[in-house]
């Protein structure tokens, strides 16, 4: 679908995605995400199989309290524009995902790796859903096929087979194929929601675990256990 320009939703324009680049770049510790990995992370709450609140989403984006009261509303009102933007995007095929770069001997060339880190933090927000589902529909891992591609490619998931570096072109292409998978996501879990069972099923380890009091899991870069 070819939507007119002026038809497209409320997007952050370039100043704003520089400024909130710009929050993200100078409160940035080891590991943090940065504004392609914000993006990514969104990207997968929009497309997944059950709503998760700013309050779940934010310490994953924020790891420190603001020392100035309007630049961290102004923060919060970026970052809430970036995320209603995603569904926005989505429902008019606008959608491109927000890309980093890096350095070769040939210039800059866009990664996914960013990217594809939020995502991948995305679906671990609700990791039991995602998880039962992706080991009971082949369906749904075949849809992820392009961006699973890239994620191992950068290293963000383990390949439980042998897995061959993509080329450029073949990056390029599940490059290109991403906005096709998150609407195809998107579409998938609109038309096959999550039963009660399979929530029961993903709040109960989490209950558990709680009261266990174990540390945090430390991220083994596989979505599927």
């Amino acid at each position: 679908m070819n939507t007119p320009k002026t038809e497209w939703p409320s997007s952050l324009g370039d100043d704003e995605l520089e400024e909130l680049d710009q929050y993200l770049r100078g409160h940035v510790g080891e590991g943090d995400l940065l504004l392609d990995g914000v993006h990514g992370l969104l990207s997968a709450l929009a497309v997944g199989p059950m709503q998760v609140l700013p309050e779940e989403w934010l310490p994953e984006v924020l790891h420190e309290p603001f020392t100035d009261e309007s630049e961290g509303n102004r923060v919060l009102a970026l970052l809430a524009k970036l995320n209603d933007s995603i569904s926005a995007e989505l429902d008019v095929d606008a959608y491109e995902p927000i890309l980093g770069e890096v350095d070769t001997e040939t210039g800059p060339v866009l990664s996914a790796a960013g990217w594809c880190e939020g995502f991948s933090r995305g679906i671990d927000l609700r990791a039991g859903l995602w998880e039962k589902r992706l080991a009971d529909d082949p369906q749904l891992m075949e849809m992820l096929g392009p961006v699973m591609a890239l994620a191992v490619d950068e290293g963000i998931l383990s390949a439980d087979a042998e897995f061959e570096k993509l080329s450029d072109e073949e990056y390029d292409e599940c490059l290109a194929q991403v906005p096709g998978v998150l609407n195809a996501v998107n579409h998938y879990w609109n038309e096959h929601p999550v039963t009660e069972v399979e929530i029961e099923a993903a709040v109960r380890p989490a209950e558990e675990k709680d009261l266990q009091a174990t540390p945090p899991r430390q991220r083994s870069g596989h979505w599927v256990h």
